[in-house]
């Protein structure tokens, strides 16, 4: 639905920090699904670990948090320009499985609530079928 160019458009990350390569749905307000591709090329596989890289965990929280900030920009009909997507909380995160190149990460976001500009959403990461990550989020989109 979301290719790179209109999720740029959108965030304001660029790489190397830009983790959202596509969205493929977006119900405006209640949930939103999107690929990060993982290579041997990211730059944090060189310390992280030589030799048995793994994506580090809060990376991938990291990658959720983006996501919802889509889904938010895209619901309150803001932009980067004027607003900036802020981190409140992060609960409940649970790394079930490792994520490493040459998989494609598949995040899923689900509204809990979105009151008064505080956005509550359910994440969950998964490569094919497997959950690797989730994790509860709260993030506020404030003015710049």
């Amino acid at each position: 639905m979301l290719d790179i160019v209109r999720i740029m458009e959108i965030l304001p990350h660029r790489y190397p920090f830009l983790l959202v390569d596509r969205v493929l749905e977006v119900e405006a307000g209640q949930r939103i699904v999107a690929l990060k591709n993982v290579t041997m090329n990211e730059p944090f596989f060189q310390g992280h670990f030589p030799g048995h890289p793994v994506m580090p965990g809060v990376l991938i929280i990291e990658a959720m948090a983006q996501v919802a900030a889509i889904m938010a920009y895209l619901t309150s009909g803001s932009t980067a320009d004027k607003k900036v997507s802020y981190f409140m909380a992060i609960d409940n995160a649970r790394f079930r499985k490792p994520v490493t190149p040459g998989d494609t990460l598949r995040i899923e976001i689900q509204t809990i609530f979105n009151k008064r500009g505080i956005w509550s959403v359910a994440g969950k990461c998964f490569v094919g079928e497997t959950l690797v990550t989730e994790a509860d989020l709260k993030a506020t989109l404030a003015d710049k």
